[in-house]
């Protein structure tokens, strides 16, 4: 068991929410702290992994939100590190679909279903909107809306449209603060470069590694004790720590399962809140060939297969415009699909995604020398790639989940109300958090000084009481001025 003193704040997670909150407290002067990670590294759903000679993203893998009026944060850290990215042009993938005989659908036709399907979605949510009060009337509403997708291409562009581009009533946050663009990074150092720098200014480090032991690798947190005088944290290995106050950075998804109690039970509001809030997996599969057999032009860098099956390995990329020559392509599944994959071997996943391909490009296509399949629902520390919030929501239900309970404090990607589910969500979110409990600590800092001093005034005081008798000699005026000359007071309590 670890005999460590109690910290000021013990962070939980060190994903980018939890750096940036604990570079937040150490600007502040704040520095004892404590970073418990579960993993045996730092990340969290940034992670970079080696694959057919290069580096390749397993979670977030793009800045999004690039060109414009306002700076995206992340973009600017990666500028500074000199992060190495590629620009990713989404929109030509419509005009890439595949049918199940190998023959590209016809870019009029793919544009007029593209079309309907988003007056279709946006009719949709609008309905929402309108009949959210009356559940009466969304039932009615649903039974009028346009028909569901049915065909191969319906069913790829309705998967394209919601599970990617995500349309909505009203635009995304991300791409009308910091613009449309977005660029996938493309680093040997990988996007938790960005997080390494982060730690940099305020942990030790040297040749690149965190050496400071207030982060703590490989800890499990299992339990959360609070009460007035603070938090306990108890980890798997038995080991517990004390603190003052605790940020936890768990996702969305670990919140929702039962890897951390807490005694006290939290209150129903918050956990009425956390379940509502869905858990999105995202799952990218990267499949190496001995040589290319795809169409390489950057305008053919995402190309879609459309199957009768909603989702079925859908949505791919070649990986020649980050990595020209390394013969990778990458299959995102998501929610259903991906739970699925992450449930069966590998070599059944691979046999899968090869009649895909042999279906696209035909059957004397090589075979794929490895493959690559992440599987973050499985993964207790993360249970899911991104928070989603229902499409008919109120401010009320982000502002339930990033509310503290205690001295807990929630932070995290699923705690930004306008970025939920990006990186620069959880960055901002971090300093959000941090800067929360900078001020709770001032506050808390000025209010225990205050009852200090009124615990020291108040004997001196009733001493002042018992003695008037005694002091009937002195005038009144006399007494603040003869306490203090006794040496019993100080100059601002003579002066009261």
């Amino acid at each position: 068991m670890d005999s460590t003193s109690r910290s000021s704040v013990i962070i939980i997670g060190a994903g980018v929410s939890g750096i940036s909150a604990g570079k937040i407290l150490a600007e502040n002067g704040i520095e004892d702290i404590l970073i418990l990670e579960a993993s045996d590294r730092i990340g969290g759903r940034v992670r970079n992994e080696k694959f057919g000679g290069v580096s390749v993203e397993l979670g977030a893998g793009w800045i999004a939100g690039v060109g414009g009026k306002e700076s995206n944060p992340v973009w600017e850290l990666a500028s500074k590190s000199g992060l190495r990215t590629c620009f990713s042009d989404y929109t030509n993938a419509r005009y890439n679909i595949y049918d199940r005989s190998g023959k590209i659908i016809p870019s009029g036709v793919a544009a007029d279903s593209y079309k309907k399907a988003v007056e279709s979605a946006i009719a949709n949510l609008k309905n929402l909107e309108a009949t959210n009060s009356n559940i009466g009337e969304v039932i009615k509403a649903a039974t009028e809306l346009p028909s569901s997708p049915k065909t191969p291409l319906e069913l790829a562009i309705d998967f394209i449209l919601h599970d990617f581009e995500m349309a909505e009533v009203e635009p995304i946050s991300t791409y009308v603060d910091f613009g449309e663009r977005e660029f996938l990074v493309a680093d040997e150092r990988g996007y938790a470069h960005l997080l390494y720098k982060m730690a940099e200014e305020f942990l030790s480090t040297s040749d690149g590694k965190i050496l400071d032991n207030r982060l703590k690798l490989n800890k499990v947190v299992r339990e959360l004790q609070h009460s007035r005088n603070g938090v306990t944290v108890k980890t798997e290995d038995g080991c517990v720590y004390e603190a003052n106050y605790v940020i936890l950075s768990a996702s969305i998804g670990v919140l929702q399962s039962d890897l951390i109690s807490f005694k006290p039970p939290l209150p129903k509001w918050k956990t009425e809140a956390i379940e509502k809030c869905d858990v999105m997996v995202y799952t990218k599969i990267f499949l190496k060939f001995p040589c290319k057999f795809w169409p390489c032009s950057p305008e053919k860098e995402f190309f879609i297969y459309a199957h009768e099956r909603r989702g079925y390995y859908t949505f791919w990329q070649h990986m020649e415009n980050a990595y020209p020559g390394s013969n990778i392509l990458v299959v995102t599944l998501t929610n259903g699909e991906s739970k699925r994959v992450e449930a069966q071997p590998d070599e059944e996943t691979l046999k899968e995604a090869m009649e895909v391909l042999q279906d696209m490009f035909g059957p004397d296509i090589p075979n794929a020398t490895d493959i690559l399949v992440p599987r973050w629902w499985n993964n207790r520390f993360q249970r899911g790639s991104y928070s989603n919030y229902p499409i008919i929501s109120d401010n009320q239900l982000v502002n339930s989940i990033r509310a503290p309970v205690g001295g807990i404090f929630f932070t995290g990607e699923h705690t930004s109300e306008r970025f939920n589910g990006y990186v620069h969500g959880g960055y901002l979110a971090g300093i959000d958090t941090g800067k929360a409990v900078v001020e709770k600590i001032r506050k808390d800092n000025e209010r225990n000084n205050s009852e200090t001093q009124n615990f020291l005034l108040e004997p001196l005081l009733a001493l002042t009481l018992t003695q008037t008798e005694a002091m009937s000699s002195l005038h009144k005026c006399d007494i603040p001025k003869q306490l203090y000359l006794s040496g019993k007071l100080g100059i601002p309590e003579a002066i009261l």
